[in-house]
């Protein structure tokens, strides 16, 4: 993807959360209308879209050609419209279908969304079921064995807590050995995620906006030892989208608003031993959009990453480089990654504040960071942002996520 010549000239997101009353194809709307609006286009200039969701067949029951149904309202007609589902990785997998797209000359404008009904309160059994479609359904028992035994011998002798998602179990499996081997602690946990909470303060989209200390944090609901409530991403539903073009389409829009892809790549897991950070997916995808991109870890003024728990942003800003391995818990834990420390993560509020809204979180991060590098981020603001990374990852199999986004984006 070096070279790519693709920007990204409109954004646009509904405010996350809990509600019932909105479907899908409402979220959708919303959106897209919000990114068109941001671009100052009309939705005949889009030559091709792309449309991810995870949720909508199990708890809605459209089961396919979901995109069309979503958009065509919009007046999208005629153009190729694309569903993608991968897991929590799906928007940004959307994306980079997009952008590939674009640079094969398919298509000079194209449009990603991302959009996901989660909550649905009469049918809890089934908003919990959905999350076990994202790892191997045919060897669910090998995989509770097999991660419920990782570095167990540190965990209380009860580790459960409140109803979950098997992905909770799946992180605190490898928080605990992250724990083990680095003498990470549950209060840098809780610094990651009181500073996350900090964040979504000031920003009107998150799902939750209020401030927590770190002590609040720990004292939170125990969910999975050694996760609270506030630690862990809560059900979400919301939507977002994007507008990207090619070089020569930049004089239809706002080139002083415009931000470069520099860098996307996806990867998938490969067989390795638990403890092998050096080969981890998010590291191998990191250093992939990197050298499209032509940056070094030291070069990322800024990063949304995927922290589905608290310990998840620890793992994930290492595998990116922005510390050193095994430094993450103690890194958080000294500011470093807040607002005005050395590389900001998470100003948005991250998954554990902004809100997780599966198929729509890989493009709600490129929301986040094209309002940062166009400098429009108001309060949560990180000053002088010229790079940015985002790291976004879905599923899990065997030892380490399924699929794993790493994007680069600048001014």
């Amino acid at each position: 993807m070096a070279g790519t010549g693709t920007y990204i000239v409109g954004v646009g997101m509904t405010r996350l959360g809990k509600m019932p009353e909105r479907s899908v194809k409402d979220l959708t709307h919303e959106a897209v209308l919000k990114t068109l609006q941001d671009a100052r286009a009309t939705a005949d200039v889009v030559q091709a879209a792309w449309f991810a969701n995870t949720r909508q067949p199990m708890l809605e029951g459209q089961n396919t050609v979901r995109g069309q149904i979503a958009l065509r309202p919009l007046g999208f007609h005629g153009i190729p419209i694309v569903n993608v589902e991968n897991a929590c990785a799906s928007g940004s997998s959307a994306l980079l279908q997009a952008v590939a797209s674009i640079r094969a000359g398919f298509a000079n404008v194209a449009l990603v969304v991302g959009a996901e009904k989660m909550f649905f309160p009469d049918n809890k059994a089934g908003m919990l079921a959905a999350f076990l479609g994202g790892t191997d359904i045919h060897d669910l028992d090998n995989t509770r064995s097999k991660i419920a035994s990782l570095a167990s011998d540190i965990a209380p002798r009860s580790v459960d807590g409140a109803e979950r998602s098997f992905f909770m179990d799946v992180y605190a499996a490898f928080a605990r050995l992250h724990m083990k081997k680095f003498g990470t602690t549950v209060r840098q946990m809780a610094a990651v995620a009181a500073k996350n909470h900090w964040h979504s303060t000031m920003n009107p989209l998150s799902q939750y906006q209020n401030d927590m200390s770190i002590d609040e944090v720990l004292n939170d609901k125990l969910v999975c030892w050694p996760f609270t409530r506030s630690m862990c991403a809560p059900i979400s539903d919301g939507a977002a989208a994007v507008l990207i073009c090619d070089k020569d389409s930049l004089t239809n829009f706002d080139r002083s608003r415009a931000v470069e892809v520099r860098g996307l790549s996806l990867a998938s897991g490969t067989p390795r031993a638990f403890g092998q950070y050096d080969e981890h997916i998010g590291r191998r995808a990191a250093e992939q959009a990197y050298a499209q991109a032509n940056i070094a870890a030291g070069d990322v003024d800024v990063a949304e990453v995927h922290d589905a728990t608290a310990f998840a942003e620890i793992q994930q800003i290492e595998n990116l480089g922005l510390c050193s391995s095994g430094e993450g818990g103690p890194f958080s834990a000294a500011g470093e990654t807040r607002i005005g420390g050395s590389v900001p993560v998470n100003p948005s509020g991250g998954l554990v504040s902004k809100g997780h809204p599966v198929g729509a979180t890989g493009i709600a991060q490129i929301h986040e960071l094209a309002t940062q590098l166009r400098g429009e981020a108001g309060e949560r603001q990180v000053a002088g942002a010229q790079v940015a990374v985002a790291e976004n990852g879905g599923g899990f199999y065997d030892v380490e996520e399924a699929a794993t986004a790493v994007t680069v984006l600048a001014v």
